[in-house]
Protein backbone atom coordinates (compact mmCIF):
# COMPACT_ATOMS: atom_id res chain seq x y z
CA UNK A 1 0.00 0.00 0.00
CA UNK A 2 1.39 3.40 -1.01
CA UNK A 3 0.44 5.96 1.66
CA UNK A 4 0.28 9.77 1.64
CA UNK A 5 -0.01 11.86 4.82
CA UNK A 6 -1.71 15.26 4.37
CA UNK A 7 -1.73 17.96 7.03
CA UNK A 8 -2.98 21.53 7.33
CA UNK A 9 -0.55 24.42 7.75
CA UNK A 10 1.95 24.16 10.59
CA UNK A 11 3.81 26.89 12.47
CA UNK A 12 5.27 24.78 15.29
CA UNK A 13 5.10 21.58 17.29
CA UNK A 14 1.66 21.48 18.86
CA UNK A 15 -1.13 18.94 19.35
CA UNK A 16 -1.89 18.15 15.72
CA UNK A 17 1.82 17.89 14.91
CA UNK A 18 2.16 15.21 17.60
CA UNK A 19 -0.34 13.16 15.62
CA UNK A 20 1.62 13.74 12.40
CA UNK A 21 4.78 12.65 14.23
CA UNK A 22 3.21 9.32 15.10
CA UNK A 23 1.72 8.86 11.63
CA UNK A 24 5.23 9.26 10.21
CA UNK A 25 6.45 6.62 12.67
CA UNK A 26 3.65 4.26 11.64
CA UNK A 27 4.13 4.83 7.90
CA UNK A 28 7.83 5.65 7.44
CA UNK A 29 7.65 5.26 3.65
CA UNK A 30 4.68 7.61 3.29
CA UNK A 31 5.01 10.89 1.41
CA UNK A 32 4.19 14.03 3.37
CA UNK A 33 2.09 17.00 2.19
CA UNK A 34 1.35 20.22 4.11
CA UNK A 35 -0.83 23.12 3.00
CA UNK A 36 2.03 25.27 4.35
CA UNK A 37 5.10 24.55 6.45
CA UNK A 38 6.46 27.31 8.69
CA UNK A 39 7.84 25.12 11.47
CA UNK A 40 10.96 26.73 13.03
CA UNK A 41 14.23 24.84 12.69
CA UNK A 42 14.38 24.09 16.42
CA UNK A 43 10.97 22.33 16.35
CA UNK A 44 11.32 20.22 13.19
CA UNK A 45 12.36 17.02 14.94
CA UNK A 46 8.86 15.57 14.69
CA UNK A 47 9.26 15.48 10.89
CA UNK A 48 12.10 12.92 11.15
CA UNK A 49 14.19 14.80 8.62
CA UNK A 50 11.35 15.13 6.11
CA UNK A 51 10.56 18.25 4.12
CA UNK A 52 6.85 18.22 3.32
CA UNK A 53 5.60 19.09 -0.15
CA UNK A 54 3.59 22.31 0.21
CA UNK A 55 0.99 24.23 -1.80
CA UNK A 56 1.05 27.73 -3.30
CA UNK A 57 0.03 29.11 0.14
CA UNK A 58 3.67 28.68 1.14
CA UNK A 59 4.82 31.38 -1.27
CA UNK A 60 2.14 34.01 -0.75
CA UNK A 61 3.22 37.40 0.67
CA UNK A 62 3.76 37.42 4.45
CA UNK A 63 2.26 33.93 4.68
CA UNK A 64 4.51 32.98 7.58
CA UNK A 65 2.92 35.69 9.74
CA UNK A 66 -0.57 35.82 8.22
CA UNK A 67 -1.21 32.23 7.21
CA UNK A 68 -4.72 32.15 8.76
CA UNK A 69 -5.67 35.18 6.68
CA UNK A 70 -5.30 33.00 3.59
CA UNK A 71 -7.97 30.57 4.80
CA UNK A 72 -10.33 31.48 1.90
CA UNK A 73 -7.71 30.18 -0.57
CA UNK A 74 -6.93 26.98 1.28
CA UNK A 75 -9.73 24.84 -0.20
CA UNK A 76 -8.30 25.59 -3.65
CA UNK A 77 -4.78 24.94 -2.38
CA UNK A 78 -5.55 21.55 -0.84
CA UNK A 79 -7.37 20.46 -4.00
CA UNK A 80 -4.19 21.10 -6.03
CA UNK A 81 -2.32 18.33 -4.18
CA UNK A 82 -1.91 15.43 -6.62
CA UNK A 83 -2.56 12.18 -4.77
CA UNK A 84 -3.34 10.07 -7.82
CA UNK A 85 -0.49 7.64 -7.18
CA UNK A 86 -1.52 6.55 -3.69
CA UNK A 87 -3.62 3.69 -2.35
CA UNK A 88 -4.31 5.22 1.07
CA UNK A 89 -4.52 8.89 2.07
CA UNK A 90 -4.33 9.75 5.76
CA UNK A 91 -5.30 13.36 6.45
CA UNK A 92 -4.63 15.15 9.73
CA UNK A 93 -7.27 17.86 9.60
CA UNK A 94 -8.38 20.74 11.79
CA UNK A 95 -9.21 22.92 8.79
CA UNK A 96 -8.95 21.87 5.14
CA UNK A 97 -6.69 18.79 4.86
CA UNK A 98 -9.65 16.43 4.66
CA UNK A 99 -10.74 18.21 1.44
CA UNK A 100 -8.06 16.60 -0.75
CA UNK A 101 -9.34 15.12 -4.00
CA UNK A 102 -9.38 11.34 -4.16
CA UNK A 103 -10.41 8.82 -6.79
CA UNK A 104 -12.36 5.54 -6.81
CA UNK A 105 -10.17 2.76 -5.45
CA UNK A 106 -8.34 5.04 -3.02
CA UNK A 107 -9.07 4.95 0.71
CA UNK A 108 -9.16 8.23 2.66
CA UNK A 109 -8.81 8.04 6.45
CA UNK A 110 -9.26 11.41 8.15
CA UNK A 111 -7.90 11.97 11.65
CA UNK A 112 -10.17 14.88 12.54
CA UNK A 113 -8.93 17.20 15.27
CA UNK A 114 -12.14 19.17 14.71
CA UNK A 115 -14.40 20.16 11.82
CA UNK A 116 -13.13 23.38 10.19
CA UNK A 117 -12.92 25.33 13.44
CA UNK A 118 -12.55 28.81 11.95
CA UNK A 119 -15.79 28.46 10.00
CA UNK A 120 -17.81 26.74 12.71
CA UNK A 121 -16.93 27.18 16.39
CA UNK A 122 -14.28 29.91 16.12
CA UNK A 123 -15.82 32.13 13.43
CA UNK A 124 -15.86 35.23 15.63
CA UNK A 125 -12.29 34.71 16.86
CA UNK A 126 -11.12 34.29 13.26
CA UNK A 127 -12.79 37.59 12.31
CA UNK A 128 -11.09 39.37 15.22
CA UNK A 129 -7.67 37.88 14.44
CA UNK A 130 -7.97 38.91 10.80
CA UNK A 131 -9.12 42.44 11.75
CA UNK A 132 -12.50 41.90 10.09
CA UNK A 133 -14.72 43.36 12.78
CA UNK A 134 -16.87 45.90 10.93
CA UNK A 135 -18.13 47.22 7.63
CA UNK A 136 -18.12 45.65 4.18
CA UNK A 137 -14.97 43.62 4.83
CA UNK A 138 -16.70 41.91 7.76
CA UNK A 139 -19.78 41.21 5.63
CA UNK A 140 -17.58 39.74 2.89
CA UNK A 141 -15.74 37.58 5.42
CA UNK A 142 -18.98 36.24 6.90
CA UNK A 143 -20.14 35.35 3.39
CA UNK A 144 -16.81 33.64 2.74
CA UNK A 145 -17.11 31.59 5.94
CA UNK A 146 -20.63 30.57 4.91
CA UNK A 147 -19.28 29.12 1.68
CA UNK A 148 -16.41 27.49 3.55
CA UNK A 149 -18.96 25.66 5.71
CA UNK A 150 -20.72 24.43 2.56
CA UNK A 151 -17.37 23.25 1.14
CA UNK A 152 -16.48 21.59 4.44
CA UNK A 153 -19.70 19.55 4.50
CA UNK A 154 -19.43 18.60 0.83
CA UNK A 155 -15.85 17.35 1.12
CA UNK A 156 -16.78 15.11 4.06
CA UNK A 157 -18.24 12.76 1.42
CA UNK A 158 -14.70 12.15 0.18
CA UNK A 159 -13.67 10.59 3.50
CA UNK A 160 -14.09 6.84 3.88
CA UNK A 161 -13.32 6.67 7.60
CA UNK A 162 -13.37 9.46 10.17
CA UNK A 163 -11.19 9.16 13.27
CA UNK A 164 -12.04 11.64 16.04
CA UNK A 165 -9.59 12.73 18.71
CA UNK A 166 -12.26 12.66 21.46
CA UNK A 167 -15.88 11.81 22.11
CA UNK A 168 -16.56 15.56 21.97
CA UNK A 169 -15.21 15.78 18.40
CA UNK A 170 -17.05 12.59 17.44
CA UNK A 171 -20.29 14.35 18.39
CA UNK A 172 -19.25 17.41 16.33
CA UNK A 173 -18.53 15.19 13.32
CA UNK A 174 -21.95 13.62 13.70
CA UNK A 175 -23.63 17.02 14.01
CA UNK A 176 -21.76 18.79 11.19
CA UNK A 177 -21.15 15.98 8.69
CA UNK A 178 -23.81 13.42 9.64
CA UNK A 179 -21.07 10.78 9.89
CA UNK A 180 -19.99 8.33 12.57
CA UNK A 181 -16.34 8.13 13.63
CA UNK A 182 -13.91 6.04 15.63
CA UNK A 183 -12.37 7.74 18.66
CA UNK A 184 -8.56 7.47 18.89
CA UNK A 185 -7.17 9.87 21.47
CA UNK A 186 -4.05 11.84 20.47
CA UNK A 187 -0.68 10.61 21.75
CA UNK A 188 0.59 11.78 25.13
CA UNK A 189 4.25 11.31 26.04
CA UNK A 190 3.62 9.43 29.27
CA UNK A 191 7.26 8.25 29.26
CA UNK A 192 8.38 11.85 29.70
CA UNK A 193 5.60 13.16 31.93
CA UNK A 194 6.26 10.88 34.86
CA UNK A 195 4.81 10.35 38.31
CA UNK A 196 5.65 12.39 41.38
CA UNK A 197 3.88 11.84 44.68
CA UNK A 198 5.34 15.02 46.18
CA UNK A 199 2.69 17.72 45.93
CA UNK A 200 3.05 21.33 47.05
CA UNK A 201 0.57 24.08 47.83
CA UNK A 202 0.38 25.93 44.50
CA UNK A 203 -2.17 25.44 41.70
CA UNK A 204 -0.91 25.33 38.13
CA UNK A 205 -2.03 25.67 34.54
CA UNK A 206 -0.25 25.68 31.17
CA UNK A 207 -1.84 27.15 28.10
CA UNK A 208 -1.44 29.26 25.01
CA UNK A 209 -2.42 32.76 26.15
CA UNK A 210 -5.37 33.41 23.86
CA UNK A 211 -8.95 34.35 24.79
CA UNK A 212 -10.68 30.99 24.33
CA UNK A 213 -8.34 29.39 26.90
CA UNK A 214 -10.12 31.54 29.55
CA UNK A 215 -7.03 32.68 31.40
CA UNK A 216 -8.98 35.77 32.43
CA UNK A 217 -11.43 33.50 34.25
CA UNK A 218 -8.55 32.01 36.25
CA UNK A 219 -7.31 35.48 37.18
CA UNK A 220 -10.78 36.52 38.34
CA UNK A 221 -11.17 33.35 40.40
CA UNK A 222 -7.85 33.60 42.21
CA UNK A 223 -8.31 37.34 42.75
CA UNK A 224 -11.21 36.31 44.97
CA UNK A 225 -9.03 33.68 46.70
CA UNK A 226 -5.94 35.62 47.87
CA UNK A 227 -4.82 32.77 50.11
CA UNK A 228 -4.21 30.45 47.14
CA UNK A 229 -1.32 30.68 44.73
CA UNK A 230 -1.63 30.06 40.98
CA UNK A 231 1.23 29.66 38.49
CA UNK A 232 0.49 30.05 34.76
CA UNK A 233 2.94 28.82 32.09
CA UNK A 234 2.56 29.66 28.42
CA UNK A 235 3.05 32.26 25.75
CA UNK A 236 0.82 34.05 23.29
CA UNK A 237 -0.61 37.44 22.36
CA UNK A 238 -2.21 37.90 25.78
CA UNK A 239 1.02 37.54 27.79
CA UNK A 240 1.59 41.24 28.56
CA UNK A 241 -2.08 41.88 29.36
CA UNK A 242 -2.42 38.87 31.67
CA UNK A 243 0.78 39.83 33.50
CA UNK A 244 -0.58 43.34 33.95
CA UNK A 245 -3.98 42.13 35.17
CA UNK A 246 -2.78 39.30 37.43
CA UNK A 247 -3.38 39.72 41.18
CA UNK A 248 -0.41 39.36 43.53
CA UNK A 249 -1.11 35.66 44.23
CA UNK A 250 -0.94 34.75 40.51
CA UNK A 251 2.35 34.51 38.64
CA UNK A 252 2.29 34.47 34.82
CA UNK A 253 5.56 32.74 33.96
CA UNK A 254 5.47 32.97 30.18
CA UNK A 255 7.08 30.23 28.13
CA UNK A 256 9.03 27.69 30.20
CA UNK A 257 11.37 24.85 29.13
CA UNK A 258 9.77 21.43 28.79
CA UNK A 259 11.68 20.12 31.81
CA UNK A 260 10.37 22.98 33.94
CA UNK A 261 6.85 22.38 32.67
CA UNK A 262 7.07 18.75 33.78
CA UNK A 263 8.38 19.72 37.21
CA UNK A 264 5.63 22.30 37.71
CA UNK A 265 3.01 19.71 36.74
CA UNK A 266 4.49 17.03 38.98
CA UNK A 267 4.44 19.12 42.16
CA UNK A 268 1.22 21.13 41.74
CA UNK A 269 -1.55 20.64 44.25
CA UNK A 270 -3.92 20.50 41.27
CA UNK A 271 -3.92 21.38 37.59
CA UNK A 272 -6.59 23.98 36.79
CA UNK A 273 -8.07 23.88 33.28
CA UNK A 274 -10.78 26.32 32.21
CA UNK A 275 -10.95 25.90 28.41
CA UNK A 276 -13.42 23.86 26.40
CA UNK A 277 -10.89 21.90 24.35
CA UNK A 278 -11.21 19.42 21.51
CA UNK A 279 -9.14 17.03 23.65
CA UNK A 280 -6.61 18.75 25.93
CA UNK A 281 -3.20 17.06 25.74
CA UNK A 282 -1.75 19.29 28.47
CA UNK A 283 -4.47 18.09 30.86
CA UNK A 284 -3.57 14.46 30.12
CA UNK A 285 0.13 15.29 30.65
CA UNK A 286 -0.68 16.66 34.11
CA UNK A 287 -2.61 13.50 34.93
CA UNK A 288 0.38 11.42 33.76
CA UNK A 289 2.39 13.27 36.44
CA UNK A 290 -0.11 12.03 39.05
CA UNK A 291 -1.63 15.48 39.53
CA UNK A 292 -5.39 15.82 40.08
CA UNK A 293 -7.32 18.24 37.87
CA UNK A 294 -9.99 20.86 38.42
CA UNK A 295 -11.40 21.41 34.94
CA UNK A 296 -14.33 22.70 32.96
CA UNK A 297 -16.80 19.85 32.52
CA UNK A 298 -17.24 20.10 28.77
CA UNK A 299 -15.22 19.11 25.73
CA UNK A 300 -12.32 16.70 25.70
CA UNK A 301 -11.78 16.90 29.46
CA UNK A 302 -14.72 14.50 29.86
CA UNK A 303 -12.62 11.80 28.17
CA UNK A 304 -9.60 12.49 30.37
CA UNK A 305 -10.68 13.18 33.95
CA UNK A 306 -12.71 10.73 36.04
CA UNK A 307 -14.91 12.76 38.37
CA UNK A 308 -14.11 12.10 42.02
CA UNK A 309 -11.16 9.82 41.20
CA UNK A 310 -8.66 11.84 39.18
CA UNK A 311 -10.19 15.29 39.57
CA UNK A 312 -13.29 17.46 39.75
CA UNK A 313 -15.37 19.36 37.19
CA UNK A 314 -16.86 22.81 37.35
CA UNK A 315 -19.87 23.27 35.09
CA UNK A 316 -20.18 26.99 34.33
CA UNK A 317 -17.44 29.22 32.87
CA UNK A 318 -17.61 31.66 35.79
CA UNK A 319 -15.30 32.56 38.66
CA UNK A 320 -18.04 31.51 41.09
CA UNK A 321 -18.32 28.02 39.62
CA UNK A 322 -14.56 27.47 39.49
CA UNK A 323 -14.10 28.88 43.00
CA UNK A 324 -16.77 26.52 44.30
CA UNK A 325 -14.98 23.55 42.67
CA UNK A 326 -11.67 24.56 44.27
CA UNK A 327 -13.46 24.76 47.61
CA UNK A 328 -14.90 21.26 47.09
CA UNK A 329 -11.46 20.00 46.13
CA UNK A 330 -9.86 21.35 49.29
CA UNK A 331 -12.69 20.14 51.52
CA UNK A 332 -12.88 16.69 49.96
CA UNK A 333 -12.08 13.66 52.08
CA UNK A 334 -11.03 11.81 48.92
CA UNK A 335 -7.38 10.78 48.86
CA UNK A 336 -6.14 11.85 45.45
CA UNK A 337 -3.93 8.86 44.66
CA UNK A 338 -1.13 9.96 42.27
CA UNK A 339 -0.54 6.41 41.08
CA UNK A 340 -4.22 5.90 40.22
CA UNK A 341 -4.27 9.27 38.44
CA UNK A 342 -1.26 8.25 36.37
CA UNK A 343 -2.78 4.86 35.52
CA UNK A 344 -5.77 6.71 34.12
CA UNK A 345 -3.48 8.79 31.87
CA UNK A 346 -1.68 5.73 30.48
CA UNK A 347 -4.75 5.18 28.27
CA UNK A 348 -3.38 8.03 26.14
CA UNK A 349 0.20 6.78 25.71
CA UNK A 350 2.02 6.90 22.39
CA UNK A 351 1.87 3.13 22.13
CA UNK A 352 -1.87 3.16 22.74
CA UNK A 353 -2.32 5.70 19.93
CA UNK A 354 -0.22 3.66 17.50
CA UNK A 355 -1.97 0.35 18.16
CA UNK A 356 -5.44 1.95 18.04
CA UNK A 357 -4.74 3.82 14.80
CA UNK A 358 -3.26 0.71 13.16
CA UNK A 359 -6.45 -1.21 13.96
CA UNK A 360 -8.46 1.51 12.23
CA UNK A 361 -6.07 1.48 9.26
CA UNK A 362 -6.24 -2.30 8.86
CA UNK A 363 -10.03 -2.18 8.93
CA UNK A 364 -10.40 0.83 6.63
CA UNK A 365 -7.84 0.18 3.90
CA UNK A 366 -10.05 -2.48 2.30
CA UNK A 367 -13.23 -0.48 2.74
CA UNK A 368 -13.29 1.23 -0.66
CA UNK A 369 -13.06 -1.95 -2.78
CA UNK A 370 -15.89 -3.45 -0.71
CA UNK A 371 -18.05 -0.36 -1.36
CA UNK A 372 -17.34 -0.60 -5.08
CA UNK A 373 -18.32 -4.26 -5.09
CA UNK A 374 -21.59 -3.44 -3.38
CA UNK A 375 -22.35 -0.76 -5.98
CA UNK A 376 -21.61 -3.14 -8.86
CA UNK A 377 -23.85 -5.79 -7.34
CA UNK A 378 -26.91 -3.55 -7.13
Amino acid sequence: MKVAIVHDWSVGYAGSERVVEQLIALFPQANLYFVADFVPAAQRGFLSGRTPTTTFIQKLPWARLLVRSYLPLMPIAVETIDLSGYDVIVSSSHAVAKGVLTAPGQVHICYCHTPLRYAWDLQHEYLREAGLTRGLRRAAAITMLHYLRMWDVRTAHGVDCFVANSSFIASRIRRVYGRESVVVHPPVDTDYFTLSEEKRSYYFTASRLVPYKRIGLLLDTFRQMPGRRLLIAGDGPGLARYRRDAPSNVEVLGSVPRSSLRQLMQHARAFVFAAEEDFGIVLAEAQACGTPAICYGRGGSLDIVIEGETGLYFHHPTAESLGEAIGRFEASTVRWDPQAIRRNALRFSIQSFRSSFLRVYESARYLQPEREALEVGR
